[in-house]
């Protein structure tokens, strides 16, 4: 075998402790079958002298959480570099505009990562429709089932249903509300009516979603642009009773006015981040029973790890047969990525 003909050599750039579950034995094996790789090397310092030989020769970084940004001293390091698979989220913070600029091609396991998100999103609008955050708490301080009167707010059938942000978690998420009886409205100022209406959705401004919603759900991204975009004044137009469910970023909301929101008890909320992240232990939050406040869960953890590593693998067959990457990142991409 020449060596044009060698598989391309590879290199790990992440914190170790994610490996063994974004790679485990069976998809390792395949790996190595597809790059030339050291399994037991995993660069956390990109400075480190013990590895610029390595870094030198490598063709592709396979990047994860805990990751060092990959600048232009990084890039002068590794003359050879042509690739950078990440086996996570969004690139936005890891890749520096010199890599664009040298033409290194990028990809990203973003689009699995979005699964378990939309996933968690879908079952937390479900389980908010039916009060089942607030009818737990009541039962479990009443130990008696609340007579059907109380039930009449309650329900799936016609629930009007906000979404802020057509990202790719976004994007999922609306697949997956399609076979529910939901009323469900758009907020995205990259996204026209034309490509709403594909997406079988009403898109609308964003204080008329906040105003008409009875479950609101954030999947914009978090730039400056975004910033605390629900403000106090946006987040006072949500009706009574209605849930904000958050599984983006705590920036984008104003935690002060959620918190007087929230323990005010006017709206409910269904939170996996926040800011700041975690909440400082005396946070009302953790308390309050209109409140569902998970550690930061939704995107991939476990077993679901493994998805995000097959990715990168089959990326790593496409750069060896010299196939464009399926799931390749352009700069402009990250304008509206989530």
């Amino acid at each position: 075998m020449s060596t044009s003909e060698l598989p391309p050599r590879a290199l790990f750039a992440m914190n170790p402790v994610h490996l063994p579950e974004l790679f485990p034995p069976r998809l390792m094996a395949r790996l190595t079958d597809v790059a030339r790789i050291d399994p037991a090397l995993v660069v956390g310092d990109f400075t480190d002298p013990a590895v610029a030989a390595t870094l030198a020769e490598a063709e592709v970084l396979i990047t994860g959480w805990g990751c060092p940004r990959i600048d232009e001293t990084v890039l002068a390091a590794a003359p050879r570099l042509r690739a950078v698979l990440h086996a996570a989220g969004s690139v936005r913070n890891l890749i520096a505009p010199e890599v664009w600029e040298r033409g290194v091609s990028v990809s990203s396991a973003v689009q699995a990562n979005a699964l378990p998100v939309a996933e968690f999103t879908l079952a937390a609008i479900l389980l908010a429709g039916k009060d089942a955050f607030g009818l737990r708490e009541r039962f479990r301080a009443e130990h008696v089932y609340p007579p059907p009167a109380d039930h009449a707010a309650v329900g799936n059938l016609g629930r009007r249903v906000g979404i802020i942000g057509a990202s790719r978690v976004g994007r999922r998420l609306l697949e997956l509300l399609r076979p529910f009886d939901f009323a469900v409205t758009l907020y995205d100022p990259y996204v026209d009516a034309a490509e709403a209406a594909s997406l079988g959705v009403t898109l609308v401004p964003l204080d008329e979603l906040m105003r008409t919603s009875d479950i609101v759900s954030l999947h914009a991204p978090d730039i400056p642009e975004t910033y605390r975009m629900l403000d106090r004044r946006r987040l006072s137009l949500m009706p009574d009773g209605s849930v904000l469910v958050n599984t983006s970023r705590g920036a984008l909301v104003d935690p002060d006015a959620l918190t007087d929101e929230l323990v005010s008890g006017r709206i409910g909320a269904v939170l996996d981040v926040t800011e700041p992240e975690p909440l400082p232990a005396d946070s009302p939050l953790y308390r309050l029973p209109n409140v569902f406040l998970t550690p930061h869960i939704a995107g991939s953890l476990g077993n679901e790890l493994e998805r995000l590593g097959r990715t990168v693998v089959d990326e790593l067959v496409l750069l060896g047969a010299g196939a464009p990457l399926a799931h390749a990142v352009r700069q402009a991409d990250l304008v509206n990525s989530a």
